[in-house]
């Protein structure tokens, strides 16, 4: 993960009340229409993803453990895009960018542990379609409603500790003077490239968790399409294999949008590195990606499109 390792030269070190978000006040003519667009995106992704957790609720044929994480997954995307995005639509409203210490360190901690918490729920999702395609005939006892409460719960909670005691050292630093971040959200990399003296020990915890929440889920999903491949490709009929890819395909493209984005900007070379172009890199990870979610899970999924077609007609007529 990309950070600045020690400032130089050297500035004194001051108490810092607020930060200032630069956002997108480098181009000015353009605040309103980037008002109106993200405003467009946060609705469309709050009813897109509210749709498929009232489906995933209400729809009988959609009470399997796929469509309880899917409902898990809806929800926390709601909740990731509401930690950055109503803040980004009030900095363009009123063309200001001032943030206070505490509300950024909240910000970063929030914004940690639900991307954190993405990573889990989409490991869990590849597990349940490496039981339901390598398993079958066991998946209903495996997958038991108790395993799938379980495996949620863990999903939740796991990154809460972890952060509380990363975003204490960060924000426990000395900060030097200078208080502006070429950014539209409190995110690591442009927060330690404020703090003065050495940041080795921020980089080797950021390694750290790092390996934990990042690299090991996607070992662990990348470890599980291998054998689910696997076992599709052995299927005797051609029409069994389209059947059976066709269940995990959603969650792979989302798989791939997720943790590749954050490979391009997280782990990309030095030579390559740019604060400012790290700004509209993550709008594709922290709002774009939110976008597809309901997209690909809707229109590449035909129970989902089933059950959306019944509860929307069934409310047309009320």
């Amino acid at each position: 993960m990309e950070l600045s390792g020690q400032n130089s030269p050297r500035r004194n070190h001051t108490t810092l009340v607020e930060f200032i978000l630069i956002g997108f006040s480098d181009v000015p003519k353009l605040q309103g229409l980037l008002f109106g667009i993200f405003l467009i995106i946060y609705i469309f992704i709050l009813m897109g993803n509210s749709l498929i957790i009232i489906i995933t609720k209400v729809d009988p044929s959609l009470k399997t453990p796929m469509y309880f994480f899917l409902g898990n997954f809806s929800f926390l995307e709601i909740c990731y895009v509401s930690v950055t995005l109503p803040r980004l639509l009030a900095d363009l409203w009123r063309q200001s960018g001032n943030i206070s210490f505490l509300a950024c360190a909240i910000q970063m901690y929030f914004f940690l542990i639900l991307a954190d918490t993405e990573c889990f729920i989409l490991t869990a999702m590849a597990y349940d379609r490496y039981v339901a395609i390598c398993n079958p005939l066991l998946y209903p006892v495996i997958m038991n409603s108790r395993l799938c409460i379980q495996l949620a719960a863990v999903c939740w909670t796991t990154a809460i500790p972890i952060h509380i005691g990363f975003t204490s050292v960060i924000f426990s630093s000395p900060f030097c003077e200078h208080n502006e971040m070429n950014h539209f959200f409190c995110d690591v990399p442009p927060i330690v490239q404020l703090v003065c003296g050495d940041t080795f020990i921020i980089e080797i915890l950021t390694y750290m968790i790092a390996a934990l929440v990042v690299i090991t889920p996607f070992l662990l999903i990348l470890g599980s399409y291998v054998k689910i491949i696997s076992t599709i490709l052995k299927l005797p009929s051609a029409t069994g294999r389209a059947k059976a890819f066709s269940t995990c395909s959603s969650h792979l493209m989302v798989v791939t949008l997720f943790f590749g984005s954050g490979i391009i900007v997280y782990f990309r070379p030095k030579s390559t590195h740019s604060t400012g172009m790290d700004k509209y890199f993550s709008l594709f990870y922290t709002i774009l990606i939110p976008v597809f979610n309901p997209l690909i899970y809707c229109l590449r999924n035909k129970d989902v499109m089933v059950a959306l077609g019944k509860f929307l007609q069934k409310w047309t007529v009320l």
